[in-house]
C-alpha cells in the first residue's frame, strides 16, 4: 500500500476545498424495539459520513483507490451492464444472478470487516447504519431506512429498507425493460453479505419491490435466515456448488423472459398495474354504484368499451343489457332510427315496428363510443332524451319512457369541438358528468407486460399454439415501441407473433413487427444518404436534415448534446424516461444532463 503522504482521502480534500460531504438531508432513523444500544441515530453517530470518508483513499500516482486497506476502483456503470448482460444471455438468468449476488455478497462482507476493525467499539445500530452509508459511498444505491430491530440473546433481525437511485436498475431496465422479477442481485447479495457478517449470523434479504418490476422504488426486507419460509431459494444463488460444474454454465436452449402476471386471466380482464391505470379503476368504482352520465376520452385503442362494460358489470344495473352503440359506424340517415327506433310505415322499407337501443338498454346501460362523430340534429334528440328520459319512435306519436344510463366516449376533444362548433354545448355539459380520461399506452409502460403476458395466454388457449414465451428481445422492443394504436395494436402483434412463432419455440423480434409498423432501435442513430443525412430518433425523424456544415457552422460538443437533449424531450412530450430509452441512457444521466442545461 503506497505511503500516507502518498495518499489523499475523499474527506481530506472536503477539508482542503471547503467542500461539506453528502449534501444528503440529515439522517435520522426511528428504530423500533431489539437489542441496540439506543432507538435512534443522528448523523453524527460513529462511524457517521464523514468517518466512513476518511477511509476512502485516492492514490492518482500509481493508479490505486483504497477503502482502508482494501483495494477498489471506478467502474462505468455501463461497462458492468455490459458485463451483467453478457453473462445473462450466454448463462441464462439464474446463473448470472447467481454470481452477481455472490459477488455483492463478499462486497458486503469485506465492508463490515472494515467496520468491525476501523470501529471495534462503535454501537451496534451505528455500525449497521455505516452499511447504509458505504453502500451510498460507493455509488450503488441511496439507502432509506424504514424499520430494524435485533434481539441479541436469540440473535433475530428483521429490517426493512427503501433503495432509491439503484444503479442496477439502471442497467437492467435499459437492457431488458420492465419485467416481472427483481433486479438488484449484487445489492441484495452486499446487504446479506454486509449484515450476516457484522452480526456473526446468517440473516438474508429479499427484494420484495423493485424498479425493474414497475415500482417506484426498491423495497428490501432481512431477516434471520430461520424467520424465511422457503429460504432454500435464497440458498441457491448465495452457494456457489451448483454453479461449478462447467455443466453447471451449458445454457441450452433459451429460456422465455419472465414476464408478470394479472391476477385475472378471463379473457374480458382488464390488466394493469400502472398508476393511471389503477387511478381510472378507482374513479370506474367509485362511480359504479351511482347512475350518473360517465365520459370517457382517449385515444383510440385504449380500451374505453371495456372500461364502459366493466362498469356496467360492477354496477347495480349488471343484471340488464349492456347495449353498444358506434356512432361512426351507423349513417346519418340512419341513426335516429337506430337510437330511438322505428313504427311500421314511418318510411319506406318500414315494414314493422322495432325498438331502437334505448329501449332495449332500459334498466340496463348504454354506451355511445365514438360520440363527436353525431350529426348536429341527431345530438339535439339525444339532449332531449338524456335530459326527459322518454323517446319518440321515427313516425310515433307517444313518448316512450326509458330508464337508460348513458355511458358515452370519444377520441376527440369535446371541449374543443364545441369551441369550433361542430357539438352541441349543452349536450357536452350533460355528458361530462364524470369524465374519466384513459392515457394512451405509451404513457402507462408499466402495464406492457402485464399486457403481454395476458395476451399470449389468451391467444395459446384460442389458437392452440404450444408458444413457451417471449425472447429477452422481443420484450425490450414491445416496451420500447410507442403504439399508435395503443392495447388494440399490442393485441394484434401478440396474436400474429403466437400464429407465426414456432410450436415449442419463442416469440422473437422478427414475429411481431411483420406489418409495417416503424420499429427502430431505441439508440440515435444518422441515416446517411449521398451527401446528407437524416438524424433518426427511435422511429421519429427529425425536423431537419443534417446537411454537412464548414467549421464556422458545426456546433460545439455542448451544442449537439443539448439539441438531442431538446429533440428527445420533445419527441417524449417531456416524459425523461421515456426520452432515455430514446437516446439508450439511463433517466438519471438524462435529467443531469437535462438540467445542466437548463431544459427541465
Amino acid at each position: 500500500m503506497p505511503s500516507r503522504a502518498s495518499r489523499i482521502s475523499l474527506a481530506d480534500v472536503a477539508r482542503t476545498t471547503g467542500t461539506v460531504l453528502g449534501g444528503a438531508q440529515p439522517e435520522r432513523s426511528r428504530v423500533f424495539g431489539g437489542g441496540f444500544a439506543s432507538t435512534s441515530v443522528s448523523g453524527d453517530a460513529h462511524p457517521n459520513l464523514a468517518d466512513i470518508s476518511e477511509c476512502l483513499f485516492f492514490s492518482p500516482g500509481d493508479g490505486r483507490i483504497w477503502l482502508q486497506d482494501q483495494r477498489v476502483v471506478l467502474m462505468h456503470t455501463e461497462a458492468l451492464g455490459s458485463l451483467r448482460r453478457e453473462m445473462v444471455d450466454s448463462l441464462g438468468l439464474k446463473q448470472a444472478r447467481g454470481l452477481l449476488t455472490r459477488a455483492g455478497y463478499v462486497s458486503g462482507a469485506r465492508d463490515a470487516q472494515l467496520v468491525r476493525k476501523q470501529w471495534p467499539d462503535a454501537e451496534p445500530l451505528a455500525s449497521a447504519i455505516a452499511g447504509t452509508r458505504l453502500h451510498a459511498l460507493e455509488g450503488m444505491v441511496q439507502v432509506e431506512l424504514v424499520h430494524v430491530a435485533y434481539d441479541a440473546k436469540t440473535g433475530s433481525y428483521e429490517g426493512e429498507f427503501l433503495w432509491h437511485n439503484s444503479s442496477e436498475d439502471d442497467e437492467h431496465i435499459a437492457a431488458y425493460g420492465v419485467g416481472g422479477s427483481p433486479a438488484c442481485w449484487m445489492q441484495v447479495g452486499y446487504a446479506t453479505g454486509y449484515v450476516s457478517t457484522l452480526f456473526g449470523r446468517l440473516i438474508v434479504f429479499r427484494e420484495l419491490e423493485c424498479r425493474s418490476m414497475g415500482d417506484g422504488h426498491c423495497r428490501v426486507v432481512g431477516k434471520s435466515a430461520h424467520q424465511w419460509d422457503g429460504v432454500e431459494e435464497d440458498m441457491r444463488y448465495l452457494n456457489a456448488h451448483e454453479f461449478v460444474d462447467a455443466a453447471a454454465y451449458d445454457r441450452g436452449e433459451e429460456q422465455a423472459a419472465e414476464l408478470p402476471a394479472a391476477d385475472r386471466v378471463a379473457a374480458d380482464a382488464m390488466v394493469g398495474a400502472s398508476s393511471a391505470f389503477k387511478a381510472a379503476c378507482q374513479q370506474l368504482s367509485r362511480v359504479a354504484r351511482t347512475s350518473a352520465t360517465v365520459l370517457f376520452t382517449g385515444e383510440s385503442g385504449v380500451g374505453k368499451e371495456k372500461f364502459a362494460s366493466m362498469l356496467h358489470q360492477i354496477s347495480p344495473r349488471k343484471n340488464q343489457p349492456f347495449i353498444a352503440v358506434n356512432c361512426a359506424a351507423i349513417p346519418e340517415t340512419l341513426i335516429e332510427s337506430e337510437l330511438f327506433g322505428v313504427e311500421r310505415g314511418a318510411f319506406t322499407g318500414a315494414t314493422m315496428s322495432r325498438p331502437g337501443r334505448f329501449e332495449r338498454a332500459h334498466g340496463g346501460t348504454l354506451f355511445l363510443d365514438e360520440i363527436a362523430t353525431l350529426s348536429f340534429v341527431a345530438q339535439g334528440k339525444l339532449l332531449r332524451a338524456l335530459q326527459e328520459g322518454q323517446i319518440e319512435r321515427v313516425g310515433g306519436t307517444r313518448s316512450v319512457a326509458v330508464d337508460v344510463r348513458v355511458v358515452a366516449a370519444t377520441n376527440e376533444a369535446l371541449r374543443e369541438a364545441v369551441r369550433k362548433g361542430t357539438f352541441r354545448e349543452d349536450l357536452f355539459f350533460r355528458l361530462n358528468v364524470v369524465p374519466i380520461h384513459l392515457p394512451p399506452l405509451r404513457e402507462r409502460r408499466d402495464d406492457i407486460p402485464l399486457l403481454m403476458n395476458h395476451f399470449i395466454h389468451h391467444y395459446r388457449r384460442k389458437h392452440d399454439c404450444d408458444v413457451k414465451g417471449f425472447t429477452q428481445a422481443a420484450v425490450r422492443h414491445l416496451v420500447n415501441y410507442d403504439y399508435p394504436g395503443n392495447i388494440r395494436e399490442l393485441q394484434n402483434l401478440v396474436e400474429r407473433a403466437v400464429i407465426l412463432a414456432d410450436a415449442g419455440g419463442l416469440i422473437d423480434v422478427h414475429h411481431l413487427f411483420t406489418g409495417g409498423e416503424v420499429h427502430r432501435s431505441e439508440a440515435l442513430t444518422l441515416r446517411q444518404t449521398t451527401d446528407a443525412g437524416v438524424l433518426n430518433l427511435a422511429g421519429k425523424t427529425a425536423a431537419a436534415p443534417v446537411h454537412p456544415v464548414s467549421a464556422a457552422q458545426a456546433m460545439t460538443l455542448e451544442q449537439t448534446e443539448q439539441s438531442l437533449l431538446q429533440k428527445a424531450i420533445a419527441a417524449s412530450g417531456g416524459n425523461l424516461s421515456a426520452a432515455a430509452r430514446l437516446l439508450n441512457t439511463s433517466r438519471a444521466k438524462l435529467a443531469y444532463r437535462a438540467r445542466k442545461h437548463g431544459l427541465v
